[in-house]
């Protein structure tokens, strides 16, 4: 046999030995709960692993995300999995305990199952199971246990820009059904406000609802999709009205303001200028001249547990690795050579940490993990737990292969 054959044998020797502690692992870690970025108690969990598992070094960064190191090569690579989560939301909806889970036909049910503590024990243990077979030689490897569900790319920001660490590569483990994702789209978070004069209910002509006014918008927004920009990749455009708050004295009064919130999904050739350029043309003329509806782009400035602020704008770039990147190339080799089969390339619907790595720092990132996006943020919350064991083999060897 060749080196290679040798080496892939002994990474499934090495995935077979381990397969009761990766599943071990992941049970442990997602009946740790880490809502609303709460997650110290579980990067300390994971900080056992990494330890036991000889990892060079092991820390919390400012921001309270969970960092470890393994090996000293020039090519830096980074392992980038968020494990906060959603809510359980109404706990009425769950058959299980969201927690402690249930295995049942092989697959794992549990919040954070699939969005995305799944990734962890198989980066955690691919890592050191390169490290343990040679494959780290030239690499220094992160694994990356970071903050993303209240705004997508601020954790991996401060990561370059605070902590001072910009990797070459990095390979973010949201679920892709075990295929080798290469982007997804962008987006523009904003906020509509209105602003009217208050009177009582039974005088309403006295005053000027601050609601009618958004009216417009609303409807313009409902009937802006077949508008929106299109890529062969990526898809279509995507806007929504997501949210409302009206300020009112009283249920029995015109309220004096109102507010909408966008979530606008962009493709490839939309900027976030355009994206707001096109809300604000859904102002009616008399209220743009009055100043009293305006459009506003979300700022995000929230502490986290940590006390750690790192304010950014809530615009999040779309961004694609071609096919033929070498990144993505690696990532589909190494599948191949662990499962003896080819998987293929895709996209997430959904947004994840690229929109920094990739979409703002221009560092090439793809996507691998076990799991079905569809899953997250529901009470189906869940990955099957032989997909979790062989996504260590493929992250044992991807790493070899970019250094």
């Amino acid at each position: 046999m060749s080196n290679v054959e040798d080496k892939v044998v002994a990474v499934r020797e090495e995935v077979k030995r381990h397969a009761d502690d990766i599943v071990r692992f992941l049970r442990e870690i997602v009946a740790i709960p880490s809502m609303d970025g709460q997650i110290r108690e579980v990067g300390e969990r994971i900080a056992q692993e990494m330890d036991k598992l000889g990892f060079n070094d092991i820390w919390f960064d400012r921001m309270g995300n969970i960092v470890g190191r393994i090996g000293d090569g020039p090519v830096k690579v980074v392992y980038d999995s968020h494990i906060d989560t959603v809510g359980i939301g109404d706990p009425e909806a769950w058959e299980w305990d969201p927690f402690e889970g249930k295995v049942e036909n092989g697959i794992l049910y549990a919040r954070g199952a699939c969005d995305e503590k799944g990734s962890t024990p198989g980066m955690v243990y691919g890592l050191a199971i390169a490290k343990r077979l040679g494959l780290l030689e030239g690499v220094t490897a992160y694994y990356f246990g970071n903050m993303e569900e209240w705004c997508d790319g601020i954790a991996p920001h401060a990561f370059v820009e605070v902590e001072g660490i910009r990797p070459d590569f990095v390979v973010i483990g949201e679920p892709t059904k075990m295929q080798i994702y290469r982007g997804h789209k962008g987006r523009v978070e904003m906020k509509v406000v209105a602003k009217g004069r208050s009177a009582h209910a039974a005088s309403n002509e006295l005053g000027d609802n601050a609601i009618y006014k958004l009216l417009p918008v609303i409807a313009g927004v409902r009937d802006l999709g077949p508008k929106l920009g299109d890529h062969p990749f990526l898809g279509k455009g995507k806007i929504t009205v997501t949210d409302m708050k009206v300020k009112t004295p009283s249920i029995n009064a015109v309220p004096d303001e109102a507010t909408i919130w966008i979530d606008r999904r962009v493709t490839f050739g939309e900027t976030k200028e355009q994206a707001v350029a096109e809300v604000e043309a859904l102002i009616p003329p008399e209220n743009r001249e009055k100043g009293d509806v305006w459009v506003e782009m979300l700022f995000y400035d929230e502490p986290s547990y940590t006390g750690f602020v790192f304010p950014v704008e809530k615009y999040f770039p779309a961004w694609a690795l071609e096919e033929e990147h070498p990144l993505v190339q690696a990532g589909l080799r190494a599948y191949e050579l662990y499962f003896g089969k080819p998987t293929r390339t895709g996209k997430w619907n959904f947004s994840t940490n690229g929109i920094y790595w990739m979409g703002k720092a221009g560092i090439p990132s793809i996507g691998f993990g076990p799991g079905d996006e569809i899953h997250a943020h529901t009470v189906l919350d869940q990955v099957p737990l032989q997909d979790v064991v062989d996504s260590t083999g493929v992250y044992a060897l991807l790493v070899g292969l970019v250094g």
